[in-house]
């Protein structure tokens, strides 16, 4: 009786673990939100109004680090610089904004990593990895922001982020069309947008279907042990 007592608690134990795991594997949302999330809070502990989440500029932002994630420089800087004509004959377009309210971007970060980041670590360690970039990013005259996320291919090189910096006027520029939908994108993510990013570690179906697996065998046994 002690023996079999045991081996419950220890499944007990190992239930709540993996029910632990479901939970943390889960894909928490859009990383380029919760970049967002941050930019603003570091402004505002500046006393700098924050700054109005845009998704056309976020895919625009996404757009310019798919151009430029094949230059991921040692030292986690991307040394890339896409012409101007781009950003109207191919960025736009390929998020669906809609041409005559292109506004204007008054700032850039840009940066690289060869591991995925969680968003505070990106922060920290990406978009304000000196005092250039931090100065950008307080910018007093940003109205607006977006922020994008990729990585070099599907399942391996590094990481790419990027936030792009409007000073237009709120809800006026870079708008999507298909009522603010615009193009689905295949590859990344970017802010604005109800569309989950991933580590890109592992697919978050598989892990979703795995925990769901170790949950089910874990009730079945939970009620087995009940009824006896």
């Amino acid at each position: 009786m002690v023996n079999k007592s045991c081996c419950f608690e220890w499944i007990i134990a190992l239930g709540f673990l993996l029910l632990a795991a479901a939970v943390s594997s889960k894909n928490h949302g859009n990383q380029a939100n919760d970049l967002i999330d941050i930019i603003n809070t570091n402004r505002t502990s500046k006393r700098l109004p924050q700054l109005n989440n845009n998704p056309g500029l976020g895919c625009i932002a996404l757009q310019y680090i798919k151009e430029c994630r094949g230059n991921c420089s040692e030292n986690n800087t991307v040394n890339c610089k896409p012409s101007e004509n781009d950003f109207t004959e191919i960025f736009a377009p390929n998020c669906g904004v809609e041409l005559p309210t292109f506004g204007t971007i008054s700032g850039l970060v840009i940066g690289c990593q060869q591991k995925h980041l969680d968003p505070p670590e990106a922060f920290s360690r990406v978009l304000i990895h000196n005092k250039k970039t931090l100065s950008v990013i307080q910018n007093k005259t940003h109205t607006e922001v977006g922020v994008g996320i990729i990585r070099a291919k599907k399942h391996k090189g590094p990481y790419f982020w990027c936030a792009f910096f409007g000073s237009n006027k709120k809800n006026s520029t870079f708008v999507l069309d298909d009522l603010g939908k615009g193009i689905e994108q295949k590859e990344g993510c970017y802010s604005g947008s109800g569309i989950s990013c991933s580590s890109g570690e592992r697919s978050c179906n598989f892990v979703s279907v795995i925990n769901c697996l170790w949950t089910f065998t874990f009730c079945f046994l939970l009620v087995g042990r009940t009824i006896m």
